[in-house]
């Protein structure tokens, strides 16, 4: 077998592991598994740490570890390296209390204006490192969100509140992307999927690879895409994302 190559390959969850919040299939699980006889393998996630376990092992979390060498959750602010927590920083502490419940409460009330073909609950999501917005709400069902994305690319539902989001706190140092297929990812400049790469550039390696679906700007892998330090990859789907690291790594 030949050595290993000193690269990382890095890879966003939802729609280039999985489908969008869906589980990671055997195939792929036994692909991401495999390229560690070839390189070195992170995934780097906008949602939190469980999510993440979730839809990559069913909730294992020593399964996961095993897959992927670094796992970095909330964009790295929850940050793991060989199973190991190395990092983790908190939004309360970034932004206080007073400020975040200005925010939420902005957020909801402006969600309450909006009239969309149905709503669910779970509006906004406290997470450690971002807030979460959502009009539909993330307690919709697969098919329910599956009409939000079609009236979403519509009626430009997302792309409006972030404009509102920005009117208000664009002075206030904080990031709005649209994340994922129904909803708002909110954090300190500087907290998108960049912060993650503080913790590989000291490892040695001669690339880092990046593998997003959501690589547009204003898309919440489009900060990483775009950095310097990192080789960009823009992916449809899981096999797509197969299919363009097996070229990369000359697997075919």
């Amino acid at each position: 077998m030949a050595p290993r190559k000193p690269i990382l390959l890095l890879f966003d969850v939802d729609g280039t592991l999985t489908k969008a919040r869906q589980a990671i299939t055997p195939e792929m699980t036994q692909f991401v598994t495999s390229l560690g006889q070839h390189a070195c393998v992170g995934v780097v996630g906008g949602s939190d740490l469980p999510k993440i376990y979730e839809q990559l092992a069913k909730g294992d979390a020593a399964a996961v570890h095993n897959m992927c060498e670094f796992v970095f959750a909330e964009n790295g602010l929850v940050a793991f390296k060989d199973g190991q927590l190395i990092h983790k920083a908190s939004l309360v502490s970034q932004l206080g209390d007073a400020f975040l419940q200005r925010f939420i409460n902005f957020a909801l009330a402006y969600l309450a204006k909006i009239e969309l073909p149905l709503k669910r609950g779970n509006f906004v999501e406290f997470r450690n490192g971002m807030i979460n917005v959502s009009p539909i709400g993330r307690s919709c069902s697969q098919t329910e969100r599956d009409q939000f994305v079609a009236y979403d690319t519509a009626h430009g539902v997302r792309r409006d509140m972030v404009a509102a989001l920005e009117k208000e706190f664009g002075h206030a140092g904080l990031s709005f992307c649209i994340g994922g297929q129904i909803s708002v990812d909110v954090f300190p400049v500087g907290w998108d999927k960049t912060y993650c790469l503080q913790f590989v550039l000291t490892e040695g390696y001669q690339e880092i690879h990046f593998f997003g679906d959501k690589t547009s700007p204003g898309g919440n892998d489009h900060a990483i895409f775009a950095d310097s330090r990192t080789v960009g990859h823009t992916v449809t789907d899981p096999s797509d994302t197969q299919r363009q690291v097996e070229e990369l790594l000359k697997l075919r």
